[in-house]
């Protein structure tokens, strides 16, 4: 029943060619602490499936990603995620690009376990036009109404971040938004948690219960990750790290920035990087992004 696990011992998990999902919305709650794992890793070819932020720009830096599907890549106050923009201007993305709408049905779809969902999204838009393999189906009801039938979006590996996680499986998201990590998660044949900090069991009161967003059964394994989500947010606890983001990004204009940004937060381990960020001291202090 204990499912806790190192970081190293969980991306040993994955594969060549996996399809793999990750939770958080953009610059929010993303499991990096988990992201720089995969990049110490020798894993390649990659079906990476999010709503994308750092995570996406990073392993398309990295060379690991085979095909991306998608509903958008952003570090929000950055608008465009700069390292997912140098993959797409090279062309080097094979890129189902979609709607959030009809990327949360395809989860949805994954996590019901059936092949597809009806949708009106996307009909009469580029979403067709660039998406060629997406396919309509005619009700069969007396409306007959055309509709677009979005695939399910099987997942081999999920990955997603949390703010507290026992070593059974339980978790809770205690932030503002849970974003849509209970579908990753439902869309996966495993899934991994990595949290702010991981206790022997939770005893959870009533109120507290509905912060439990998916049930234990689905988790593979649990990680202890102490600010796994930076430079992201992770509400309540930390907000996004906008200085580190600008020189994550700046670097993505330099020949060599991404090899210099590997070298300097990445090789070193985690204890490093926290390190490099100001400790947990100043890491706990970053404010929440107001909007």
């Amino acid at each position: 029943m204990n499912k806790q696990m190192t970081p190293a011992e969980a991306v040993a998990q994955l594969r060549d060619g996996m399809t793999i999902g990750f939770g958080g919305w953009g610059p929010r709650r993303k499991p990096m602490a988990m992201v720089r794992e995969i990049l110490r890793s020798n894993v390649k070819d990659l079906t990476v499936v999010a709503y994308g932020g750092p995570e996406v720009g990073m392993l398309c830096a990295a060379g690991k990603v085979k095909k991306l599907i998608f509903g958008f890549a952003t570090l929000d106050a950055i608008p465009l995620e700069p390292y997912f923009r140098k993959a797409r201007q090279a062309g080097t993305l094979d890129v189902m690009e979609l709607d959030e709408g009809l990327f949360q049905w395809g989860l949805k779809a994954a996590g019901m376990r059936v092949p597809f969902l009806p949708a009106r999204a996307g009909l009469a838009t580029d979403v067709l036009t660039h998406n060629p393999e997406l396919k309509t189906i005619r009700s069969p009801y007396d409306d007959g109404e055309e509709l677009l039938a979005m695939p399910a979006l099987y997942l081999d590996m999920a990955f997603v971040h949390v703010n507290r996680a026992d070593r059974l499986g339980n978790t809770l998201v205690t932030g503002n938004d849970a974003y849509f990590d209970h579908h990753v998660v439902r869309a996966a044949k495993h899934a991994i948690v990595s949290a702010e900090v991981v206790e022997d069991k939770l005893e959870l009161t009533k109120e507290q219960a509905r912060f439990n967003t998916f049930e234990r059964s689905l988790v593979t394994g649990v990680v202890e990750a102490r600010f796994g989500a930076h430079p992201t947010a992770c509400s309540p606890d930390y907000g996004w790290d906008m200085n580190h983001l600008k020189e994550y990004s700046d670097g993505a204009k330099e020949d060599h920035g991404w090899d210099a940004y590997v070298e300097k937060y990445v090789q070193g381990g985690e204890q490093k990087y926290r390190e490099l960020n100001g400790g947990d001291e100043q890491l706990a202090a970053i404010p929440l992004p107001t909007f």
